[in-house]
């Protein structure tokens, strides 16, 4: 009887680590959100946006111990916008290949957790100047000149295979638009799923 208890409490220490990220894991998946664009300007700036939804949706991989992770992921983001500036107003869309670089912590266990994450964004444009196949190669060559930079922060929430995230995005890189210069802020919340776990 000694041997079974011993047995199934050495079983569930182990379950319990392995979950709390104690041991080394490596997970993988996609993902799927929204998010909520906006423009910050500088005071006496002509330039003015109101929020506008777009969407987002990729790859993500997590690199996890002793309950910290390391986080990169890849998705492809729409950024939209109605600006306002010197009395007209226009519709803008920003189309990008990002790459979030995150580092954060993990609390929880048995497949039930919290996680709070930083960490660089690099945005790859998509435009008339730069093909998907282009930000794609600058992506993977983490070819960051003259792209867009931006931080982020966030928090999720784990239950097995599904993942909930929230986060918000400041942009680092100023963008121009004629006179007025600007940085998109947004915050985007995504849906993950976990195709495998090592």
């Amino acid at each position: 009887m000694k041997k079974v208890l011993l047995s199934t409490a050495i079983c569930f220490i182990t379950t319990y680590f392995a979950s709390a990220q104690v041991l080394p894991s490596f997970q993988f998946g996609i993902k799927a959100g929204t998010n909520l664009s906006s423009l910050s300007t500088a005071a006496g700036s002509t330039l003015s946006s109101s929020n506008r939804a777009g969407y987002l949706g990729g790859v993500w991989a997590r690199f996890g111990a002793l309950g910290f992770n390391f986080q990169p992921e890849l998705y492809l983001t729409s950024k939209n916008v109605d600006l306002t500036a010197d009395g007209g107003q226009t519709k803008a869309k920003f189309t990008s290949l990002d790459v979030p670089l995150l580092f954060g912590a993990k609390v929880g266990a048995l497949g039930i957790g919290g996680r709070f994450y930083t960490g660089p964004l690099v945005s790859f444009a998509i435009n008339k100047d730069q093909s998907f196949s282009g930000a794609l190669g600058n992506a993977s060559t983490l070819n960051y000149h003259n792209q867009n930079l931006a931080w982020q922060f966030g928090a999720g929430l784990d239950i097995k295979a599904i993942s909930v995230d929230l986060r918000y995005e400041a942009g680092i890189t100023k963008q121009n638009y004629g006179p007025a210069s600007t940085r998109v802020n947004l915050f985007n919340l995504s849906l993950a799923y976990r195709l495998f776990k090592l």
